[in-house]
């Protein structure tokens, strides 16, 4: 890795994408510290502190920062990631938008693009105005006019325009992967405060704990084999053999060479874990809108405020907290499975082979290939759903301990797969300007 990075700064053309995505990522940090007109500082960062096992905790670890100081960029980029998933799923059952991504080519992808932005915005407006209800009793905010309310939201609106427009441009004109990066930032940016717990666990007023030493020691040892299984599983694939027969075309002998189709057993990535906690966590932010941005008195309302609330905080029932669990681990699975045949059809893969004259040895062509295919595909996301459920349930079980780190299993599982795929694309970039000493 540092290989690579070295030989990436030798390149002027690489060197220079690099420079301009650290002085985006600069400007994203700073923006993490400009808060929106009209909040009361003090108030803020008495009731933030208090409040760092909830859903603003774990909001908090996403943008780096920023919404416990409600800054500009406190909605971070979550309703751009939404708005794609949407428009990625409106694209699969509604045909003009299904056209558009298939058929349309360079315009096709712009007017996408403009639906997304529009929807983004529209998200914004209304994950702003949640965010507002849900802390208007509270004393953050100077006043409760509508003036204010409305600077406040446009505020957060602003910032997410703006962090989509950073994450475009690092697409475009820095190293790319933009939006990851923005989110793989905003993790990394807290792991200071996660040292410093881990220090405090050790040295405990002036002195040496041994109790704590050893609970830091299970951390660290518990993070180490955590990222080594993200690596290994983010690495690992299933090959399928390919076989192509050899034709004559002209005077030449075609074909005949064998390749193989890589089946990766989380080829849908983070977005089983994002889809889940979004359908899991969207009572408990649109519920206190009906309710002056207090949670309901009482019956099923406040039954599902509840269950909603257990995935983020330890102070419900532990009955709700089990439940929750259960649902989030099978809605994950479920997700991996939607995610993964919606971007991996069987028989369109069957299909190619079969028109490309290949053959997988041992099965005949057409129906039985997509069957087999379906059947290796359904184990491998069997597993890659589970995986992913495992890791994002870790959190969950960490809050009823005395451990107070929202650096979870899930941020491993962003910053790990973000790191290598940054890598790999600056791996590429160098290949293709014949840099190949990192290869040796």
């Amino acid at each position: 890795m540092f290989k690579t990075i070295k030989n990436a700064f030798k390149t002027p053309e690489i060197r220079k994408k690099m420079l301009y995505t650290l002085l985006l990522i600069v400007l994203f940090r700073l923006g993490c510290y400009i808060t929106v007109p009209g909040v009361n500082a003090v108030k803020l960062n008495e009731l933030m502190g208090n409040s760092t096992s909830n859903l603003a905790g774990l909001i908090n670890t996403i943008s780096g920062g920023a919404f416990s100081r409600f800054s500009i960029f406190a909605m971070t980029i979550s309703p751009y990631i939404t708005s794609t998933i949407v428009m990625q799923l409106l694209g699969m059952v509604i045909p003009s938008l299904e056209r558009l991504t298939k058929e349309g080519g360079e315009t096709g992808r712009q007017i996408i693009n403009r639906y997304t932005k529009i929807l983004t915005i529209l998200l914004a407006l209304v994950q702003g105005t949640a965010v507002y209800l849900s802390y208007k009793s509270s004393g953050v905010f100077v006043n409760n006019t509508l003036l204010t309310a409305a600077t406040i939201v446009t505020g957060f609106i602003a910032g997410t325009s703006l962090l989509m427009w950073l994450g475009e441009q690092i697409t475009n004109k820095g190293i790319g992967n933009g939006i990851s990066l923005i989110i793989f930032i905003g993790i990394i940016s807290g792991l200071p405060s996660v040292v410093v717990k881990i220090y405090n666990l050790i040295i405990a007023n002036s002195s040496f704990n041994t109790v704590g030493f050893l609970t830091a020691l299970g951390i660290i040892l518990g993070a180490i084999i955590l990222i080594a299984a993200v690596v290994y599983v983010q690495q690992a694939e299933r090959r399928i053999p390919v076989q192509y027969s050899k034709k004559v075309v002209g005077r030449k002998m075609m074909g005949g060479q064998n390749s193989n189709i890589p089946l990766k057993p989380v080829s849908a990535g983070v977005m089983p874990i994002i889809f889940a906690s979004s359908f899991l966590t969207f009572p408990q932010m649109i519920l206190p809108l009906f309710n002056g941005g207090n949670p309901p008195s009482g019956g099923f309302w406040l039954f599902l405020y509840n269950f909603s609330v257990a995935s983020s905080s330890s102070n419900v029932a532990i009955g709700y907290t089990i439940a929750n669990a259960i649902i989030y681990l099978l809605l994950i699975v479920g997700f991996t499975f939607f995610w993964t045949y919606a971007m991996t059809n069987p028989a369109e893969m069957s299909n190619q082979i079969k028109q490309n004259g290949g053959f997988i040895p041992g099965i005949r062509a057409g129906k039985p290939t997509t069957d087999y295919l379906s059947n290796v595909i359904s184990k491998i996301t069997l597993f890659g759903g589970f995986y992913l459920a495992i890791i994002a349930i870790l959190p969950m079980l960490l809050r009823f301990t005395s451990l107070d780190i929202t650096f979870g299993g899930t941020a491993i599982l962003i910053v790990v797969g973000v790191a290598i795929e940054s890598i790999q694309q600056l791996e590429s970039q160098i290949v293709m300007r014949h840099y190949k000493g990192f290869l040796e």
